[in-house]
């Protein structure tokens, strides 16, 4: 069974631009959520879990449930309901998966990124938008309407939402000008507006006849370098708490949707153009590449936020149970095998893996002995595995 993801998704968001490479994965060479999709069928998680509606139905929907906001919430989420999957799974016959490291990763970064891409606008409500919002004073569609700004049924790259937060921004005072111009009232975008307008555009447009390139999920690395190149970083904080005129886009902008991504930089483009006027600073343009490029990179500061500490990691395992069974250093009269000779977990991914394989086995104390199976918050995870990997990296 194959669920409806970024696999067939990567084909509808595309951006035409005959000088543009390939995007890099979004988190690194070690991370692919399109293999993570893979995965999620080839495991057997589709057997019990639909995506968008497509797949089991023993578990949720995945794509309609709260999302995990980092590595760490989703990595905990997963172990507090190891014990009804495991049930869930008995009852039902089917076998569970073991992962590596690697399988884990590219798996979780699927999950992660599941909300990155949106479902499809509706085209007819776009039309309606489209007149509402009085685009068609200034832009023609096939030839009707005005002709002050571009025919957007002649220009392929607005199929893209990114394409379109980056149009957007690099023509907004431009089209600001001429709307205050004419009277008009400058429009915002909320709800599925901004992605009902692009379906229309997307149906209104002649079939593009260049090469179609992808431009998502984007580079975080190069995303990195842009933000501080194009000085983002001036009035928008990755490391410290933003406020109302400068928001910390890692918190408050990183979870959105591409097309939540690009209404959210219409809207405030205003405020933030008056922002860097008053710091004395040149509105940088964006090329959609590097708009998307830095979408990932957002993405990718919040998905390891919590970097872990090892000291309080140690006290979760002794709080949580984990060393009545697991000895350190070869304790005698321990039922499971010392920590630090646990393998593969180098990696936040890899401390995952043998977490996740490590519920498979069979407490052999006693029912009597045995402690409700623990649960962890995000950031209890967080530290037990950076003291796994302090082990790991002390052998």
């Amino acid at each position: 069974m194959r669920c409806a993801g970024i696999g067939l998704l990567l084909g509808a968001v595309v951006l035409i631009a005959p000088a543009m490479s390939p995007a890099q994965p979004l988190f690194s060479s070690t991370q692919d959520p399109v293999a993570g999709e893979r995965l999620f069928a080839a495991k057997g998680c589709a057997d019990c879990h639909a995506v968008n509606g497509v797949g089991g139905k023993v578990g949720p929907d995945l794509a309609r449930t709260a999302r995990p906001r980092t590595f760490f919430d989703l990595a905990a989420a997963l172990w507090n309901h190891t014990p009804k999957m495991a049930e869930r799974m008995r009852q039902a016959g089917i076998a569970r998966a073991r992962l590596d490291g690697r399988e884990t990763g590219d798996l979780v970064a699927y999950l992660y990124t599941l909300n990155y891409f949106d479902r499809a606008g509706n085209a007819t409500a776009g039309r309606r938008v489209f007149s509402d919002k009085h685009c068609a004073q200034c832009h023609a569609i096939a030839g009707k309407g005005g002709g002050i700004g571009p025919d957007l049924g002649t220009l392929g790259a607005y199929a893209s939402p990114i394409a379109i937060a980056a149009a957007m921004w690099n023509h907004g005072p431009r089209m600001t000008t001429a709307m205050s111009a004419r009277g008009i009232t400058r429009p915002t975008f909320d709800g599925s507006q901004l992605l009902d307008l692009i379906a229309y555009l997307k149906s209104a447009s002649a079939r593009p006849k260049r090469t179609e390139l992808y431009v998502l999920p984007g580079s975080a690395s190069n995303g990195r370098l842009l933000f501080a190149d194009k000085r983002c970083v001036v009035c928008h904080p990755i490391t410290r708490r933003g406020d109302e005129e400068a928001p910390d886009l890692v918190e408050g902008q990183a979870q959105r949707s591409l097309t939540q991504f690009a209404a959210a930089m219409w809207n405030k483009a205003p405020a933030m153009l008056r922002a860097m006027e008053a710091r004395q600073i040149s509105p940088p343009t964006f090329r959609p590449d590097e708009m998307a490029d830095i979408v990932a990179y957002l993405y990718s500061v919040r998905y390891f936020r919590s970097s872990g500490r090892p000291r309080e990691g140690v006290l979760v395992a002794v709080n949580k149970g984990c060393l009545d069974c697991h000895g350190l250093y070869g304790e005698k009269g321990k039922s499971a095998s010392d920590l630090d000779r646990a393998r593969g977990v180098d990696t936040p991914a890899g401390a995952l893996a043998a977490l996740w394989n490590h519920s498979f086995v069979d407490d052999p104390r006693p029912e009597r002995e045995r402690r409700p199976w623990p649960t962890l918050r995000a950031d209890e995870m967080s530290d037990l595995m950076a003291y796994l990997r302090s082990i790991a990296r002390g052998r």
